[in-house]
C-alpha cells in the first residue's frame, strides 16, 4: 500500500486548526471546505495521493488528467483569526486499511505544523425532509472539547461516524490533540447548501473567522461539477 505526501511549500504557521473537507453524505464537507479557500484565498502547499484511492482517472477540456486526489491549503489568520490548514479532495479511501493510512499521513502533518486542533465536517443523513435550518451534531475526543463544541449551538450525536470525519478525530486523541466532528442534517441525496451553511456558521464562530457567507450555490455548482467530471455524483454516502 501507498500513501505519500508532496509538499509544494512549508508555510509558517502559529498554531493552525486542520478542518477536514473529503466528500461525504450530501458533499457537506467538501462544500464547506471549498468554499473556505475561495472566499479565504486559502493557498495550495500540498497533496495526497493513496493506492487505496479510486483507479482512474478522467481528462479535462484541455486534454489534461484529473486524479483522485487530496490537497492541502492553508491560510495565515488576520487579526484574531486562527490559520488554518484546510484538507480538500475529491475522494476517501476506499478500504479499511487505506482509510487508517491516510488518517495517519493527515495527522503527521498536522503534527509537523504544531496543530493542537481539529475540526471535521461531514452531513447526517435524516431522511428525505430536513428541517430549515437543519441542525448540528457534535462528538469530540474529550469532555472539555465537547463542551465547548455544545456551547457553539451544536447537539450531541450517538452512534457511528464512518470515514475520515469520524476516524480523524478518534486518531488524533492518540498523538495528544483534541478534535471535534460537525455532522449536519441532510436528506444526503444531492449537495447540500443548506448544510454546508450551518456547518460554515459555527465554524467560523469557533475559529473567529471573517467569511463571506454568500455565494455557496456558485461553489455547490462547482462541486457537482467535479463529482460529475470524475463519475462518482452518486457516491454521496
Amino acid at each position: 500500500m501507498v500513501c505519500t505526501v508532496q509538499l509544494y511549500e512549508k508555510p509558517k504557521l502559529s498554531k493552525p486548526v486542520l478542518i477536514e473537507g473529503l466528500p461525504g453524505i450530501g458533499l457537506v464537507a467538501n462544500i464547506a471546505a471549498l468554499h473556505l479557500i475561495k472566499k479565504l484565498n486559502a493557498k495550495l502547499f500540498g497533496e495526497i495521493h493513496s493506492s487505496s484511492f479510486r483507479d482512474l482517472a478522467t481528462t479535462t477540456n484541455g486534454g489534461k488528467f484529473r486524479f483522485p486526489s487530496n490537497q492541502l491549503y492553508y491560510y495565515k489568520g488576520k487579526n484574531d483569526e486562527s490559520d488554518l490548514i484546510i484538507l480538500y479532495g475529491n475522494t476517501q479511501a476506499l478500504t479499511t486499511f487505506g482509510q487508517y493510512e491516510l488518517c495517519g499521513r493527515i495527522l503527521d502533518i498536522a503534527e509537523e505544523f504544531g496543530c493542537s486542533l481539529i475540526i471535521t465536517l461531514g452531513g447526517l443523513r435524516r431522511g428525505e425532509k430536513v428541517e430549515t435550518p437543519p441542525k448540528i451534531y457534535c462528538a469530540a475526543s474529550d469532555y472539555e472539547t465537547l463542551r465547548e463544541a455544545l456551547d457553539l449551538g451544536a447537539g450531541v450525536i450517538e452512534g457511528q461516524i464512518f470515514g475520515v470525519a469520524g476516524l480523524l478525530v478518534g486518531l488524533s486523541k492518540l498523538r495528544g490533540m483534541k478534535g471535534f466532528c460537525l455532522l449536519a442534517e441532510t436528506p444526503g441525496f444531492e449537495p447540500d447548501a443548506n448544510a454546508a451553511m450551518e456547518v460554515l456558521k459555527i465554524l467560523c464562530r469557533k475559529l473567529n473567522l471573517k467569511v463571506d457567507l454568500s455565494g455557496l450555490d456558485e461553489t455547490v455548482r462547482e462541486t457537482r461539477r467535479i463529482f460529475e467530471s470524475l463519475g462518482v455524483f452518486t457516491h454521496l454516502s
